[in-house]
């Protein structure tokens, strides 16, 4: 039933849904996750019994009405839905009215030992684990929070687990501009291990501590900075190397090089956060210019939209960029 108002061009849409209870966790605790609805396509939302209301301009109610019923058969599915997921999918839904939130969803990546799953939480990372998994070298190309160093650990992770490596080697350049590590304090592990923290962080998140321990030890598992990387043939691996915009272009072309049989590379980083001195150019972005279009290799772009950390950080990112384009302005 919808009922028009043509004086200020609002409508109100009156949808029937079958399942009570999957209506009531879509709704959430308090209506917290009809709150976001609500924000995001700045309609308002009125729940009764297996009724739901949306009151609103006709655009505006149209996107709402896609991203409930998306949500509903989310949930009808199986899916346990949390806040985050109301904004991601509502964010998806603003982005590509057509999208099928089931497709992007559901497609688990990996099931964590204390039952967390782990699935794409937009239309980027969905074609992200794609490429991870239909090409031998991928880049992730993007700002931070964007999920690409995490989901590419999930699948190194998953192809372990189901054994289609025998193992997963994290790499990054240990510092900012060319592995200096001589002033740190320590030994080399004390030394690297803060700059390979975040991969740390990410294992622990889906793998318990002691079996992430035991993997290490059976050398399943391997951190190390990039320069450990030079003269070695990895075969039937999983190779994840971060941060690779702070690598030179030798680094680069070493790194690549160091591909074997049946081993899969995924290579990230931020091309706006190049930490280089001036005179080194990013093996990141030389890359770019020079392996795109070639078989087997995909490239994946993502945005300040694909931010899936809190929502202050897309801020902060669009923040950044309004004044980096004012001091270029200035410049000119």
């Amino acid at each position: 039933m919808q009922v028009q108002n043509l004086k200020d061009e609002v409508i109100t849409k009156e949808l029937v849904f079958e399942e009570y209870p999957v209506l009531r966790t879509l709704y959430g605790e308090r209506g917290h996750h009809f709150k976001i609805l609500e924000n995001f396509f700045r309609v308002h939302l009125t729940l009764k019994g297996n009724h739901v209301f949306i009151t609103g301009e006709p655009l505006d109610s149209e996107l709402a009405e896609k991203a409930i019923e998306e949500l509903y058969g989310l949930i009808k599915s199986g899916y346990n839905i949390y806040p985050a997921d109301v904004e991601y999918a509502s964010r998806i839904i603003l982005e590509n009215p057509k999208a099928n939130l089931k497709d992007i969803f559901l497609d688990t990546i990996f099931v964590t030992s204390g039952r967390k799953i782990i699935s794409p939480k937009g239309v980027t990372q969905k074609k992200y684990i794609e490429a991870i998994r239909r090409s031998e070298v991928v880049f992730g190309i993007g700002p931070a929070g964007t999920g690409k160093t995490y989901l590419a650990v999930a699948m190194a992770v998953s192809y372990l687990m189901k054994g289609e490596v025998n193992r997963i080697i994290l790499v990054r350049p240990a510092v900012e501009a060319g592995e200096k590590l001589g002033f740190l304090p320590g030994d080399i592990t004390e030394k690297v291990n803060p700059y390979l923290r975040p991969l740390y962080d990410a294992l622990y998140d889906m793998l318990s501590f002691d079996k992430v321990v035991r993997l290490f030890q059976k050398g399943v598992i391997e951190i190390a900075p990039l320069a450990f990387m030079r003269g070695r043939t990895l075969n039937e691996a999983f190779i994840i190397l971060d941060e690779a915009q702070n690598t030179t272009s030798e680094q680069m072309k070493m790194f690549l090089t160091r591909l074997g049989q049946n081993s899969k590379a995924v290579i990230t980083g931020d091309i706006t956060q190049i930490d280089l001195p001036d005179v080194k150019k990013s093996g990141l972005v030389e890359a770019i210019e020079i392996l795109e279009g070639i078989n087997g290799i995909s490239f994946v772009y993502f945005t300040k939209k694909d931010v899936v950390r809190h929502p202050i950080v897309q801020k902060i990112i669009e923040a950044y960029e309004r004044k980096e384009k004012q001091n270029k302005k200035e410049e000119d």
